[in-house]
């Protein structure tokens, strides 16, 4: 989380900036912590860093020392309802990379209206957790290579987690998948948080797009939240990704949300 909660100057002395450890900066002013910034790297290899300060001059002395002691490119994440937090990032050089909107989405098939949809000819849905992991894991591996090979990895939807190298799939227990015939051609991840579950990944071979499977592989998920009495999901979506989008805003998902990337290189 990135905050600024003034652009002010602190009418003090100045903040002195210390590098705690190799992943830790502090900010300390007349004896009190007034900001700490934060760098992590996540599984595809990207390095993002995180400010909180309760001042901009702090904000701003604190992402000085840290893009001097980090290499490039960087990249930070704020609330895009947030243009003081956008106006810290941007002084110190940063640049919008990609937006990713937020949505609410509906279970009730008589409101997605997708209950009375049927998959597509030789297509079935195998269950969450239902899948054989090998099968599951070659299927996942055949999707990040083709989205890294055109758009990249970095347009799906990020989850910071702490991945062993080479293992791409974490949990099979959340994915459902579509077979056609004998081959798996797509799946998606749900997350079944407390306090509403995550849609955090639909994904479908490219040689099977624009044939209903990400929209059957949707429809089986939300009608599975809603048989279970949950009234909506979340997800999140890479606002350059129009199918994705129209997919999601054509069974009645409501943007409440969006998170804006940035990056200095």
């Amino acid at each position: 989380m990135n905050s600024v909660h003034s652009t002010s100057d602190t009418g003090r002395n100045a903040p002195v900036i210390t590098r705690v450890s190799d992943t830790q900066w502090q900010a300390v002013e007349d004896d009190r912590v007034v900001g700490r910034g934060d760098a992590s790297r996540r599984p595809d290899g990207r390095l993002f860093i995180s400010i909180d300060a309760w001042h901009g001059v702090v904000f701003d002395r604190i992402a000085e020392m840290m893009l001097a002691d980090l290499p490039t490119p960087l990249y930070a994440v704020v609330d895009a309802a947030d243009p003081d937090s956008r106006a810290a990032w941007e002084r110190s050089g940063f640049t919008a990379a990609r937006l990713e909107r937020g949505y609410l989405v509906p279970t009730d098939p008589q409101v997605t209206g997708l209950g009375s949809e049927q998959p597509p000819t030789g297509v079935t849905i195998v269950p969450v957790g239902q899948a054989p992991d090998g099968p599951l894991r070659a299927l996942d591996r055949i999707i990040r290579d083709e989205v890294e090979a055109a758009a990249g990895w970095q347009t799906m939807p990020a989850e910071v987690l702490p991945r062993p190298a080479g293992t791409t799939l974490l949990d099979p227990s959340k994915y459902a998948v579509a077979r056609h015939l004998d081959q798996y051609v797509g799946l998606i991840r749900v997350t079944p948080l407390t306090r509403q579950p995550r849609i955090g990944l639909i994904a479908v071979r490219a040689d099977r797009h624009r044939r209903g499977i990400a929209r059957a592989l949707l429809g089986h998920a939300l009608g599975s939240l809603h048989r279970s009495k949950t009234a909506s999901a979340w997800a999140e979506v890479d606002e350059s990704n129009a199918a994705a989008v129209a997919l999601f805003e054509g069974i009645g998902a409501r943007r409440t949300a969006g998170t804006l990337e940035l990056v200095r290189r």
